[in-house]
């Protein structure tokens, strides 16, 4: 199969294309930068992993630079994780519009956008094929200042519903992946003693693995999990 993934140069993105590549899959990878371990990905497996810099907050030019010019009518896609994200962490009472407005492009926007053109080319070349999007567990459980950041995974989660029961009857699914707190560059910037508060706010008492979410979404990309779609996910060692 061959998935279009965003947010591919580290992280969560990198895992999930390493998981990709080792169960067959062709990834089709997006990202604003590269870095040293994706370029060693792109060595390893140069027919399995095909790379573009682009900048998610540009949602002008979608079409024309991914769709057309980069992956092509040929390439017919078969699924699409919306992984790659922007943070924009303060208290609500410090809202700047500017920030929110960059996060929601980031985060929302052209992810909607790369979303209509995958269902194109799934209606396209005949497939049922499966979307992935990246929500937050802050969107079920309140933490002080994230309110503006959990409600673009919001949205995403209300989005992933609705295109579930829009495109369900041409055998295209649409799922969203509830992830808790990983240790990614994300959450590189809280300090130890914060990530301990939110850690024992879950069962496990330890932060999400990053290999168990890529896993996961790996499962809801293939055929194994053909009877879902619609749903929410929750892979964040029992927050709620």
């Amino acid at each position: 199969m061959n998935i279009l993934v965003t947010g591919v140069s580290r992280g969560l993105g990198l895992e999930l294309a390493k998981t990709l590549i080792n169960e067959g899959h062709n990834v089709y990878g997006l990202s604003r930068n590269k870095s040293s371990e994706l370029e060693n990905l792109l060595h390893l497996h140069p027919d399995r992993i095909k790379w573009l810099s682009y900048n998610l907050s540009n949602s002008t030019d979608v079409k024309n630079i991914i769709f057309k010019e980069w992956i092509g009518h040929n390439t017919p896609i078969h699924g699409f994780v919306n992984n790659a994200a922007l943070a924009y962490d303060d208290i609500i009472t410090n809202l700047n519009m500017t920030k929110l407005e960059e996060m929601y492009k980031v985060n929302v926007f052209t992810p909607l956008e790369i979303t209509k053109y995958v269902i194109r080319h799934m209606l396209l070349h005949n497939v049922k094929g499966s979307i992935v999007h990246l929500s937050s567990i802050s969107v079920h459980t309140g933490y002080k200042g994230l309110a503006m950041y959990a409600s673009t995974k919001g949205a995403l989660e209300a989005f992933s519903k609705n295109t579930a029961r829009e495109w369900g009857e041409k055998g295209i699914r649409s799922n969203i992946i509830v992830s808790g707190f990983m240790e990614t560059d994300m959450s590189e910037g809280l300090n130890v003693q914060q990530k301990e508060r939110i850690y024992k706010r879950t069962s496990l008492k330890k932060a999400t693995d990053v290999n168990s979410v890529a896993e996961t979404i790996v499962f809801l990309l293939s055929n194994k999990a053909c009877s879902i779609t619609g749903q929410n996910i929750h892979v964040d060692s029992g927050t709620i």
